[in-house]
C-alpha cells in the first residue's frame, strides 16, 4: 500500500457550524479475492452514494484484508494494517474468528456486510448516541503547493464524560475499479467505493484535557491517487471501548 506523509500539531481552537446530520462511520471489511464479496461493495457504495438514512450523514471506508491474497489473488488494495485492525475489533467484541465481508458501524456492532436490514438498523440506532463534533477545512501549503493542510476542529458536548481516545485520519479514494483475473472472482471486474489508501493516528483526546482543540496535519498525496475521487475522513475513537464518537470527511481535490 502507498503511504501518506502526515505530519500534525495539536493546538487550540474554535468550531464551525456542520449541516445537522449525525455522521456514522461505516467500515467494510473485504477483499477483491472473496466471492462473497462484491454484493458487500455494492452496498456499501449504495449507502454512501444514497444517503437513505434520515439524519444520518454515512460516512464509507472500505478496508481491504490481505488474508485473502494467499488464496488465489492477490488484492491492489489490501493492506497487513486493516487485517490487524480487524483483529483488534474481535479480540473487543470476544470473538474467535474474523470473516469478509464484515460490516461494522461506528466501531461497535460488526455483521455480514451483504445485510441489509442489519445496516439500516445498526445505523439509525448508531446515529442516537451523543456526539463529538468533528470540523474539516483544506488549504494549500503556504511553502509547497504540493502539500494540503488538514485542519481538524474537535469539540465534546459539555455534559460528555471524556474518554480516552485516538483522532484518525483515513485518505479514502472512490471510482476505483480492479479487473480480477484469477481466484474466486476470476474474469471479473469489481467496482469500489471509497477504498481506503492510508490509515494514521493524528492526535489524541486526554480525558483530563480540554474539550475542544484543533489538530493541523499537512499531506502530501501520490501522484497516482486520483485527486478528484480523494476524501479525507477524521474520526474520533475511544481506545477502551473502540466506540467511534464523532466523524466528518472532507474532498481533497
Amino acid at each position: 500500500m502507498n503511504r501518506l506523509i502526515v505530519a500534525g500539531l495539536l493546538l487550540c481552537g474554535l468550531l464551525a457550524a456542520d449541516d445537522g446530520r449525525v455522521p456514522v462511520i461505516v467500515e467494510l471489511f473485504t477483499s477483491e479475492a472473496c466471492a462473497s464479496c462484491p454484493a458487500a461493495d455494492a452496498l456499501l457504495a449504495r449507502l454512501e452514494r444514497t444517503q437513505p438514512v434520515a439524519g444520518v450523514r454515512i460516512i464509507a471506508l472500505e478496508e481491504h484484508v490481505d488474508y485473502w491474497n494467499q488464496l488465489g489473488w492477490n488484492d491492489p488494495f489490501a493492506a497487513p494494517q486493516f487485517h490487524a485492525r480487524q483483529n483488534e475489533y474481535a479480540l473487543a467484541a470476544h470473538v474467535d474468528n474474523i470473516y469478509t465481508p464484515q460490516m461494522i458501524v461506528n466501531g461497535q456492532v460488526g455483521f455480514e456486510g451483504g445485510d441489509v436490514n442489519r445496516a439500516y438498523e445498526e445505523i439509525g440506532r448508531a446515529a442516537q448516541a451523543p456526539v463529538t463534533s468533528v470540523i474539516l477545512s483544506t488549504a494549500p501549503n503556504s511553502r509547497d503547493p504540493q502539500l494540503i493542510d488538514l485542519t481538524v476542529r474537535i469539540s465534546n458536548p459539555k455534559t460528555a464524560k471524556l474518554h480516552d481516545a485516538n483522532l484518525y485520519l483515513a485518505v479514502t479514494e472512490g471510482e476505483l475499479v480492479g479487473h480480477v483475473s484469477s481466484g474466486e472472482n476470476a474474469g471479473r471486474t469489481l467496482r469500489h467505493s471509497e477504498v481506503v489508501r492510508s490509515f494514521n493516528a493524528i492526535g489524541r483526546i486526554d480525558p483530563k484535557g480540554a474539550s475542544a482543540g484543533q489538530v493541523v496535519s499537512t499531506l502530501r498525496l501520490p501522484r497516482e491517487w486520483r485527486r478528484e475521487n480523494l476524501h479525507a475522513v477524521v474520526f474520533v475513537q475511544e481506545k477502551g471501548t473502540f466506540r467511534i464518537t464523532g466523524a466528518s470527511s472532507i474532498d481533497l481535490q
